[in-house]
């Protein structure tokens, strides 16, 4: 391009910001003013941390909020910037007396910078595409740690290649110049009508969760519009596919799946999936959602009952965002029958002897609050179910109960506690310390026990909250065995704070196990490792932004039950024999690794088709590679694409856990259903060396 062509762009694109600027520039509320102070207030005295709105606080929330106005660093210049920098050391003062116009005219300046980049785009639109797709340009993928431009010349040359990008995207998907032309239009229209729809509570909304995110990730401010979906959700009557979404940079990210909702029964989302456009089943058109606001994605994924929603997602595990996949969901309500825990019974053989094996899995602690309120003898909650598995298991005699976390995102604390009760003869369970430094002990208080037999509890990173104090209590106790991979890592306690104007959700407290570490950001390390499929630097409270870190308290009195560490060296050097002779744990072995790899690789994409073409072959060939070896050693046919491998996949996702329906020793099964059967055979060599190990002392 010759330099008076990129300086006529450039005339165009200052013009088209300059009209722009006649936008009426939106202004805070006085309600809005009111509930900055209020805020301010309850997170200097009623947060956890110790908040304080100093300078170096405010560094950290202003430069959050110019991630939030601008993480890819795409449309503001430093110029813009500037006149707002005094905000860096005063941001504190802004928010305690409640001076939102300037934080107000920063977004307006942002808002202003991106209509007229969206300009541009659909003025290229206009003028016709002529994208060659050679050459040896390349894209940066994520700009998050660049420099604010200082020329617009250095803006100019990243949209070229980010409209070069988006049309070799879709290109790729076999769409040709006048499907591809459109799908950009659709998308920029989009964009900008969204832009210019924009009301006084998205901006308040956004400068809220700058303030609240540079404290901790948990605090978030809600307004009356997401305290009313928050409360739906919280109520389980919510018709939709029950997923819990978050923002990742332009992405909406499936952050977990409600236990027993519509996408975890269809098994057709993961953790870490990013959505990229909605349709309604009764319309052609998918809306495309890059960029849309987290609460306006909800929107369109919400609907009744009964009724289907299309989604395009690219999967976790999708290296080049060309590889994308459109999943179909009905909605539905969740209810407590479907998060009910469930059991089977493993069979398993030694030595050509017949051993049972229990797995209850128990998808979140729940309890029926309004059953158990009205004083009904009869009211559902997780301990009253897994006790009644505990009973059909111990009639079948099994050697050992796995108690299966994985997914489980934990719940009501009192069932925690009571759930713990069912393995301990009375005993503290877990702490919980407030922002004064005060301990509050919770515990079992009943006798007795309903099961004292072998036990292991299988968790994994979205194990988390309940779960995690739950395994904790089981681990220091010695009463059994935790396996799979860490947990979460969420160990702190929230609460509502009603403001004026909407609601505040504040951290308040932290747990800590009874011998006295924090579950906070490490989560509970288990004996023994599986491998995981889930990137805990994608997922897990240490992947998060200003994650309060680990501590811990002393310990309280509590008795152990048995030393399972004593038999450790010897259950890990079973285990890992089994594991190199298992087709399914060597393939979630490499893929973990090889994912990890491509991801490290992944910083930037060519702009060359066939290059890129080739480099998106070649990840794809390692994956199937894996996926193949994979089947060759379970007698399996291999597969010929690697879009098959998700397929299949999906199909089988929902049955990683328990699994009446399927045979142990079908070769067809998910590669994660391995972990559970594992489990089984560690715990039945943990019961036989427990057992050894008594009659030598008896």
């Amino acid at each position: 391009m010759s330099w008076f062509a990129t300086l006529s762009r450039l005339t165009v694109l200052t013009a088209v910001l300059i009209m722009s600027s006649a936008v009426m520039a939106l202004e805070p509320t006085d309600e809005q003013r009111q509930a900055a102070v209020e805020s301010a207030d309850s997170l200097r005295y009623g947060h956890y941390a110790d908040v304080n709105f100093d300078e170096a606080w405010s560094q950290n929330a202003f430069d959050r909020y110019l991630d939030i106005l601008d993480g890819q660093r795409a449309y503001l210049l430093q110029r813009d910037i500037k006149p707002f920098n005094h905000l860096r050391t005063e941001l504190g003062r802004v928010l305690k007396n409640g001076e939102l116009d300037e934080v107000f005219a920063l977004h307006q300046r942002a808002s202003q910078r991106r209509e007229a980049r969206l300009e541009w785009l659909l003025d290229e639109l206009d003028q016709g595409l002529d994208f060659d797709f050679d050459g040896n340009q390349r894209l940066e993928v994520d700009r998050e740690d660049a420099a604010f431009a200082t020329r617009e010349s250095e803006l100019e040359t990243l949209w070229e290649k980010r409209l070069k990008n988006d049309a070799l995207s879709l290109a790729l998907t076999d769409q040709d110049r006048e499907q591809v032309e459109d799908a950009l239009r659709q998308r920029y229209e989009g964009q900008l009508s969204r832009i210019e729809q924009t009301e006084p509570e998205d901006v308040f909304g956004l400068f809220m969760a700058a303030v609240t995110g540079s404290i901790e990730p948990h605090t978030a401010y809600l307004s009356p519009r997401q305290g009313e979906s928050f409360d739906i959700q919280m109520s389980l009557s919510l018709e939709g596919i029950g997923a819990l979404l978050q923002t990742d940079g332009e992405y909406v990210k499936v952050a977990s799946l409600v236990a027993g909702g519509p996408a975890e029964r269809a098994g057709v989302l993961k953790p870490a999936d990013r959505i990229i456009a909605v349709g309604q089943e009764d319309e052609d058109e998918m809306v495309n959602v890059i960029g849309m606001r987290l609460d306006n994605v909800v929107d369109l994924i919400r609907g009744p009952k009964g009724s289907k929603v299309r989604l395009e997602v690219i999967p976790a595990q999708a290296v080049d965002t060309t590889r994308s996949h459109v999943v179909t969901i009905t909605r539905d309500t969740v209810d407590l029958e479907d998060q009910a825990a469930s059991s089977e019974v493993i069979e398993l053989e030694r030595d050509g002897e017949p051993h049972s094996l229990g797995v209850i899995n128990v998808p979140t602690f729940y309890v029926d609050f309004d059953a158990w309120q009205a004083g009904e003898d009869d009211y559902r909650s997780t301990t009253r179910d897994v006790a009644e598995e505990v009973e059909k298991l111990k009639e079948q005699d099994v050697e050992g109960i796995v108690l299966d976390l994985r997914n489980n995102g934990g719940g009501a604390l009192q069932e925690a506690n009571s759930l713990i009760g069912l393995f301990i003869d009375r005993g503290p369970t877990v702490q919980v310390r407030d922002a004064r430094g005060r301990i509050q002990l919770y515990g079992d208080s009943e006798a007795g026990t309903l099961y004292d037999g072998p036990l292991g509890v299988l968790v994994n990173r979205l194990s988390a909250s309940a779960s995690e104090i739950f395994a904790g209590a089981i681990q220091d106790y010695g009463r059994g065995l935790v396996l799979g991979s860490n947990t979460f890592g969420k160990g702190t306690v929230q609460t509502l704070d009603q403001l004026n104007h909407g609601e505040l959700k504040l951290t308040r407290a932290k747990f800590y196990r009874i011998s006295g570490k924090s579950t906070q950001n490490r989560g509970i390390e288990p004996d023994i490792t599986f491998p995981s499929l889930i990137d805990p630097e994608r997922i897990g409270e240490s992947s998060l932004d200003n994650a309060l870190g680990w501590d811990s308290v002393r310990d309280v009195q509590y008795r152990r039950y048995g030393q399972p560490e004593e038999f450790l060296p010897a259950l890990k050097k079973r285990h890992e024999a089994r594991a190199e002779d298992n087709p399914n744990f060597v393939y979630l072995e490499r893929q973990s690794a090889l994912a990890r790899k491509l991801r490290e690789q992944h910083t930037t994409v060519s702009l060359n088709r066939e290059q890129r073409k080739k480099e998106m072959e070649a990840q794809e060939a390692e994956q199937l590679s894996l996926e193949n070896q994979r089947r060759r050693a379970l007698g399996m046919e291999e597969l010929d694409e690697w879009i098959d491998a998700r397929e299949d996949a999906m199909a089988g996702s929902h049955q990683d856990g328990i699994n009446d329906d399927k045979d142990d020793d079908d070769e067809d099964m998910p590669a994660e259903r391995a972990q559970v059967l594992e489990a089984a055979e560690i715990l039945l060599d943990y019961a036989g060396l427990a057992a050894n190990t008594r009659l030598a002392k008896g």
